[in-house]
């Protein structure tokens, strides 16, 4: 794992927990040092702090994507605001967790961004009516609503035109293809995705569904995930 964090208290409390936790770390605390560090022994996740001088955590994100890296990144940010947490999902991270931060949060975010389980079709949750599409279903792809995925590949498709996903919003797309018309609940969702439920006041699923629609949304075609209020989202093609 690489930790990259500028507040040196911050930083070495991190690195304590973590390597307590289990995990091997290298902690750094710039962005150059992060890049530099990556491209010589690269990590299985990285740990980077939004706000570090020289090149910043966004900047840090966009470089290793750029280069085609798709190692899972997890964001610390003291920024709240809904703006700034989708500039960190634009730049490319799978996930973030704003300070001050419960460690404990972060174990559960690092360890869903590392789980290499195959998902599976989610029982529970519960559905409103029939079930619109019928997702087709294969170890290698899944298909529904016009969407198409190739699991292997981790590649996705809206008819012809390719989507740039994160981590996440692969995982979580697959998801909801793999249940098309099933409305999925909160919980249910952030068990799977997240590995841990994280309350009724949490923004996060809500902000990567927004992201999420932003990617798959098209001009004149129909929205594919659909929120039903109090319950959860469902995917279909109305």
């Amino acid at each position: 794992m690489l930790l990259a964090e500028d507040d040196r208290a911050i930083r070495h409390a991190l690195e304590r927990a973590l390597t307590l936790e289990g995990y091997q770390v290298t902690a750094v605390a710039d962005g150059v040092e992060a890049l530099a560090q990556a491209h010589r022994n690269p990590p299985d996740v990285l740990v980077l702090d939004v706000m570090m001088p020289g090149i910043d955590g966004l900047q840090v994100c966009r470089v290793l994507r750029a280069e085609g890296d798709r190692t899972p990144i997890l964001m610390l940010t003291a920024l709240v605001e809904t703006a700034d947490r989708i500039a960190g999902l634009d730049a490319g991270a799978d996930d973030y967790v704003v300070k001050p931060f419960d460690v404990e949060e972060v174990f559960a975010r690092l360890r869903a961004l590392l789980r290499r389980t195959s998902p599976v079709p989610v029982s529970g949750g519960g559905a409103e009516g029939p079930v619109r599409e019928a997702p087709v279903s294969s170890d290698r792809q899944v298909e529904a609503a016009g969407l198409r995925m190739d699991l292997q590949a981790r590649r996705a498709w809206r008819g012809e035109r390719e989507l740039e996903l994160t981590r996440t919003e692969f995982e979580l797309l697959e998801l909801l293809v793999r249940n098309a018309g099933i409305v999925l609940d909160h919980s249910t969702i952030y068990d799977r995705i997240w590995g841990y439920d994280f309350g009724p006041g949490s923004k996060n699923l809500a902000v990567y569904v927004g992201y999420l629609r932003r990617k798959l949304d098209e001009p004149a075609a129909p929205q594919l995930i659909h929120t039903v209020r109090g319950v959860g989202y469902v995917l279909r093609e109305d």
